[in-house]
């Protein structure tokens, strides 16, 4: 009785942490864990993601999400400021490497740079052929390992982004 109890136990804790880790948008989100809600605070008005318990992200303006069979996010339509625009991903090593658009007819992309413990020490944006690297330092974290303050330089000036989260338990 106690195998067949402990190998019940073990099918369940499997794909406990399947659905979990179905939707891989919590990490194209830059955080991790099973994270309900995220609000963001970066130059203008707050934003807040929610998420649901599968991974899922429930956004009203992000459209057409498409998933690669390991749930990792290939595309969507995001609306921002009533302009629509197609955002296609590209992944390394369980996390987004760069990230691809088109903003007012012109090509975008954003490569993230990560140090060795997986935080997001730049970003490197090209715009038409322009490059600009947004550096970010001077991180704060949760007790679940998602930053929650850092520092960036756009354009001369420090700049202080903050998140908040809301986990499901």
């Amino acid at each position: 009785m106690k195998k067949i109890f402990m190998l019940m136990l073990m099918f369940v804790a499997t794909v406990g942490i399947q659905a979990q880790t179905k939707f891989h948008d919590v990490e194209a989100n830059d955080a991790k864990g099973a994270v309900k809600k995220m609000t963001i605070n970066m130059m203008g008005p707050e934003q807040t993601i929610n998420f649901s318990q599968d991974g899922k992200m429930e956004q009203s303006n992000t459209t057409d999400i498409a998933y690669d069979a390991d749930g990792y996010i290939k595309s969507a339509k995001v609306e921002v400021q009533g302009q629509q625009m197609e955002v296609k991903y590209t992944w390394e090593n369980g996390r987004v490497k760069s990230q691809s658009m088109e903003m007012m007819g012109q090509p975008m992309t954003v490569t993230h740079k990560y140090n060795e413990k997986g935080v997001n020490t730049a970003d490197e944006i090209n715009v038409a052929g322009q490059t600009m690297e947004t550096p970010y330092s001077d991180y704060k974290f949760d007790e679940k390992g998602n930053w929650i303050s850092r520092k960036t330089s756009m354009m001369g000036q420090e700049v202080v982004q903050t998140r908040s989260f809301e986990y499901y338990e």
